[in-house]
């Protein structure tokens, strides 16, 4: 018997404990089933309290009191305990009928999808043997990333190191669109679903300022446009990288939108072949009714 789960993941800021709770409650609506799992040993508050919490294993700031580590450091051994404790996870999934959606919320750091190998050896747990979970990653991107573009394409480029990371089914999720719908017209926003490096081409902010200001460094005077442009090939050159490989498409999410939880949530249905694994059921019995002539 197959399982079905999403990785929620993406940088800090991204809104992804907000959308786990919005995905929850749309379940809910619907009369679906869900196990919500927090991997966030340092999350304090949540809509609906975790099924299975990190917490209740290992805490963070107890990491970082007790191990003299930093938040990053802190957060790297909490996850390497974890997989040294895994029947804390696995144990509770193990009764997890195909009806549920596991929902995995997870950290915001993305060291963690991007350069260690740690959660990639944890899908593969979850994914082989008895628990033989079905699992996609939902990477979140804040929406504002846009309004900079050189920002944005950072942003695309952590999704694409994730996606080549962990190697999983993947969909990627510009979040809290609600912040952004009203400064730029829908037409400029579609073109940031499928990013390209012609968004880069034609920033306004490309016109580059070409007044003398002092290298701090080297001691000398320099134009500003000789380091804007410097800025400019590199953000060109990641953008290129993005847009060659083709793999990272965008959908939008407004957690306050009723259909725009829904539509994202049908995306990681077809992603996991959620419906496919359901069993057949029976239609309701029509109800007579009396028609009046």
């Amino acid at each position: 018997m197959s399982k079905f789960g999403v990785l929620v993941m993406g940088p800090a800021g991204a809104g992804k404990t907000t959308f786990c709770s919005a995905l929850i409650s749309h379940l809910r609506a619907n009369r679906r089933s869900a196990i919500y799992i927090n991997l966030d040993p340092a999350a304090t508050s949540f809509v609906y309290a975790p099924d299975i919490d990190i917490k209740d294993l290992i805490s963070l700031d107890d990491v970082m009191e007790e191990m003299s580590l930093g938040p990053n450091g802190g957060l790297i051994y909490c996850f390497e305990f974890l997989l040294e404790n895994l029947d804390f996870l696995t144990d509770p999934l193990e009764t997890v009928g195909e009806e549920y959606l596991i929902i995995i919320d997870m950290p915001g750091q993305i060291e963690l999808y991007t350069h260690v190998p740690i959660v990639p050896a944890l899908v593969k747990h979850l994914s082989r043997g008895s628990l033989n979970v079905q699992l996609c990653a939902a990477y979140l991107l804040e929406a504002t990333f846009v309004v900079d573009r050189a920002k944005f394409f950072a942003g695309t480029l952590s999704a694409m190191s994730a996606m080549l990371m962990l190697e999983m089914p993947h969909i990627n999720v510009l979040s809290k669109m609600d912040l952004v719908k009203d400064t730029m017209s829908k037409r400029e926003f579609k073109r940031f679903i499928n990013p390209t490096v012609e968004l880069l081409e034609d920033d306004p902010r490309n016109m580059f300022d070409t007044t003398l200001e002092e290298d701090e460094k080297k001691g000398v005077m320099v134009k500003k446009g000789e380091q804007k442009d410097t800025f400019a090939r590199l953000n060109k050159a990641v953008a290129q990288l993005i847009d060659d490989y083709g793999m990272v498409s965008f959908l939008q999410l407004d957690v306050q939108n009723e259909d725009s939880v829904g539509a994202v949530l049908s995306y990681i249905d077809d992603t996991i072949q959620f419906h496919e694994a359901q069993e057949p059921r029976e239609p309701m019995d029509e109800q007579e009714m009396d028609y009046e002539d």
